[in-house]
């Protein structure tokens, strides 16, 4: 045999040693980590050891060892676990205003925090980097609710907010994280795609003061081609926060061509007038290419102007602009008097005329002032 025929050989030993040494190591650090993981909620377990998760509308069925679509929910041993329970993967500190929430405490900061994983398949997603990864996929910080808490009020928040990737999929956490925040005298606000079943959210919704809803398109079409999902129960969980206690605003995300049509926004805002009221706020924002669709071009500005003015039309009465210099879409209006109320220049106030939600005409703005 020749020299070259054993240095082969000894390469193929060297890569199949390393490649079991990785593979060890992977499955060791794996073991670790699901001895930490946290038990989920809302799932039912049925035959040889498969489960049904019954958080969202995608029920996912499964079996040993799977994860759910969320990337964040595990079958492990016949029963269902949170894998980024206490595992952050974004932190800072916000405007209010960026998330947009426009009638909750304005000009204050609200502690933001994200977990990996997502129950949508967004297309142009603006979060990708987290929301369409595993836990072990990036560097995440492990904190538990007592130490969220603690930081928020360290950092002068007057609230936390649940957002960037989906609340939804780090649910136990945020339910744990939003009691605690009650009990410390924090606002909490949840800044979510909306895709949960009605029982979560009941519970959910006992413990946030608001959500924001990204009313994606005004389609069943656009929910299945370009989100992953379906419409209904994005309406249904708008529906229940509206009769909850719980402040709802919306936001509308166009995509230039695709659920941008006059036809489809005067829909949309009927709908919300019909379902919802003419109080909830609607935010219409400016899609940038990003993830999956970056071959179409930015919204054109016109078109979230004309959104707006249409979504006035149709009679609701706080509609604004986003990702675009328009003042008069920024800031928030008396209805009767059409004084301004609260002035804003992007997601920062520069002037407060209302004084406990009342505008100096005597007219009172639905919202948390206070």
């Amino acid at each position: 045999m020749t020299k070259k025929f054993f240095a082969i050989l000894f390469l193929i030993i060297i890569i199949g040693l390393v490649g079991y040494l990785i593979y060890n190591r992977e499955k060791s650090a794996e073991i670790a980590n699901e001895t930490k993981f946290h038990p989920a909620k809302y799932y039912k377990k049925l035959s040889n050891k498969m489960v049904q998760c019954n958080l969202c509308p995608n029920r996912c069925i499964l079996s040993e060892g799977q994860i759910g679509v969320c990337k964040a929910k595990k079958n492990i041993d016949g029963e269902l676990y949170s894998m980024v329970y206490g595992n952050l993967a974004s932190v800072y500190v916000d405007p209010i205003e960026k998330k947009p929430f426009f009638h909750v405490l304005p000009g204050s900061r609200a502690f933001s925090i994200a977990t990996t994983g997502c129950n949508l398949r967004c297309l142009y997603c603006q979060n990708w980097q987290i929301a369409q990864v595993f836990p072990w996929d990036v560097q995440t910080q492990e904190a538990t609710p007592e130490e969220v808490v603690q930081a928020a009020i360290q950092s002068n928040s007057q609230s936390i907010a649940f957002t960037y990737s989906e609340p939804i999929i780090f649910y136990e956490y945020m339910l744990d994280i939003a009691k605690l925040a009650k009990e410390k005298g924090l606002k909490t606000v949840v800044v979510s795609a909306g895709y949960i079943n009605p029982e979560p959210l009941r519970e959910l919704l006992q413990y946030i003061d608001a959500y924001k809803i990204d009313f994606k398109g005004f389609s069943e079409e656009f929910y299945r081609e370009f989100i992953g999902g379906h419409l209904q129960p994005v309406l249904d969980a708008m529906k229940i926060v509206k009769n909850s206690n719980t402040w709802l605003e919306i936001v509308n995300l166009l995509i230039p061509g695709e659920n941008d049509s006059e036809e489809e926004i005067r829909g949309m805002a009927k709908w919300i007038k019909e379902n919802l009221g003419d109080e909830v706020p609607l935010h219409f924002s400016r899609f940038h290419p990003m993830y999956k669709l970056q071959n179409l071009p930015p919204t054109p500005n016109e078109t979230v102007i004309r959104a707006r003015e249409i979504a006035i039309e149709e009679g609701l009465k706080y509609v604004y602009t986003g990702n675009i210099v328009y003042p008069e879409g920024e800031s928030t209006y008396c209805p009767e008097s059409n004084e301004i109320a609260i002035q804003r220049q992007g997601h920062f106030v520069t002037k407060n005329n209302l004084k406990n939600g009342q505008c100096p005409s005597g007219e009172k703005i639905p919202g948390i002032w206070e």
